[in-house]
């Protein structure tokens, strides 16, 4: 082991030529007028003042001294961290074209490679996001054609409940497998058993990669990618994109043999009849093709799975914690529906629930530091001068928890969408879902789905925790991922 050492100062040694090279970078001293920012160190920039397995925590306490917008270096990668409601909306509402793009970040380019809609840039993300959002609705999403299927699925899933009798279970691959059911409709056309061997790695490939793609590690490749090859973390990852990308290629290329342009069964069927389209005009056919198919799948079943399931994870412990509002939103739904079929229809006589259903998501914080932003072109933002294709991280978690927008930011408190006479009220500063140009693209579905699951699963049972656990003893600390979910927990559902 006596190569070790040397090898690490070789590296070392080439980290610091290559900091060199980089002086000057994006920022060019083109301005007086940047953000301020902490004082970095040489190689690291400021890598050692950060939290790695939640760097937004430490972005929040560096907004406190440094204001709304500050910049930052982590290794090679410059950034502006934007924080709080006034300014998080500037960005990416008012100003939504000028901070429209995505960064190159190394994990995210080597998944998608540009294409898909998550993560893509410039052109190829317009023509893909029209092209999802035409289909989407061309299959249901906001419509009654998808609640029908959401419903269905919410009767898999309160019967499969029901077979644990009451007793102990751990209710993630349940959830998520029930969730992830209402996508996979959409993209191939049918759903799974929530047993079936080849979903349930497509699950679990899906949620390794979320987890990964989040942890130090990761981190630490993406500041530094030229140490890819010494990072494990960074090779699984990518060996499970490629089977995952395996599974969808067998799947399209079955689809191909009996492909019918006047019965398209689902989104890859739509897809590739727009492909052979293109293809005969010989225009636009640049982008539809095989590997914008894959990673656009691979966004599309990752988004339509993590944020709903997670939402909804949280909601069950929430209730837990919580029996109080558990109580009252039975009640509710005792009134309003009784024992008819939840619909979206019975929302807007629901207003506690509602709330309820927007206080979780709210407290939950699915994705604190919001997928990555870049700027389109030179900008003066704030008074500060931004460059153009500088990374810009729109803390969604600094909105969330914004003091100057909510009563009690910190506790789960669903008054926060209620008025004084009880009805919902909304609040401009519920941004689970980003804003401006590249906000979540399901997330009209991703609504719908909240609410009949929640509404159809407190209809039927009451959550509670495993005999001898007292509800103060559940624990709220968030798990680690691009997307974050609770801590694994178990609970039991009683039959009501």
């Amino acid at each position: 082991m006596d190569w070790i050492g040397p090898v690490l100062i070789l590296l070392l040694c080439l980290l610091a030529i290559a900091s060199l090279l980089k002086k000057g970078s994006s920022w060019n001293n083109r301005s007086p007028n940047l953000p301020p920012g902490p004082s970095t160190i040489p190689i690291l920039g400021n890598l050692h003042r950060m939290d790695l397995k939640r760097p937004y925590r430490t972005m929040i306490k560096l907004s406190k001294e440094y204001g709304p917008v500050f910049r930052l270096k982590l290794g090679f990668q410059e950034m502006v961290v934007l924080t709080g409601y006034e300014t998080v909306k500037e960005a990416l509402v008012n100003q939504a074209d000028a901070f429209a793009e995505r960064p190159f970040v190394p994990i995210f380019d080597d998944l998608s490679k540009g294409f898909g809609i998550v993560f893509a840039h410039g052109e190829n993300w317009k023509v893909m996001r029209r092209f999802t959002l035409a289909t989407l609705r061309d299959y249901g999403m906001g419509r009654r054609t998808i609640e029908d299927k959401i419903i269905e699925e919410c009767g898999v899933l309160t019967r499969t409940i029901e077979t644990y009798a009451g007793k102990s279970f751990g209710v993630t691959r349940i959830m998520t497998a029930a969730v992830s059911n209402i996508i996979v409709s959409i993209l191939f056309g049918k759903r799974y058993d929530y047993e079936d061997a080849t979903f349930l790695r497509l699950l679990k490939l899906m949620r390794e990669n979320v987890r990964l793609s989040a942890t130090p590690v990761v981190l630490i490749y993406n500041v530094f990618p030229m140490l890819g090859f010494l990072l494990g973390s960074h090779k699984t990852v990518m060996n499970n994109r490629k089977e995952f990308h395996d599974f969808i290629e067998t799947t399209f290329i079955e689809r191909l043999k009996d492909l019918d342009e006047n019965d398209r069964r689902s989104f890859i069927d739509s897809f590739l009849v727009r492909q052979r389209e293109e293809n005969m005009k010989m225009t636009n056919g640049e982008y539809f093709h095989n590997e914008n198919l894959k990673a656009l799948i691979s966004d599309l079943f990752g988004a339509g799975t993590e944020t709903s399931a997670n939402s909804l994870l949280w909601a069950i412990l929430l209730m837990m914690k919580h029996p109080e509002i558990q109580r009252k939103v039975q009640e509710e739904i005792a009134k309003v529906i009784g024992d008819l079929q939840p619909r979206t229809d019975h929302r807007a006589r629901m207003p506690y629930t509602d709330a309820v259903i927007h206080e979780v998501q709210r407290f939950a914080d699915i994705v604190p530091t919001n997928v990555p932003h870049a700027t389109t072109r030179d900008i003066t933002f704030k008074g500060f001068f931004i460059p153009k294709g500088m990374f810009i991280a729109p803390l969604l978690t600094s909105v969330l928890h914004d003091e100057s927008q909510w009563e009690k930011p910190h506790e789960f408190y669903p008054e926060h969408f209620l008025d004084s006479e009880g009805k919902f009220a909304k609040n401009a500063a519920f941004l689970p879902f980003s804003a401006g140009r590249r906000a979540c693209a399901g997330e009209n579905l991703a609504k719908m789905e909240l609410f009949l699951f929640f509404t159809s699963l407190l209809q039927r049972f009451t959550f509670q925790p495993p005999p001898g656990t007292p509800k103060d003893d559940l624990d709220l600390t968030p798990d680690l991922g691009l997307t974050i979910p609770p801590m694994p927990y178990k609970t039991c559902a009683g039959l009501r």
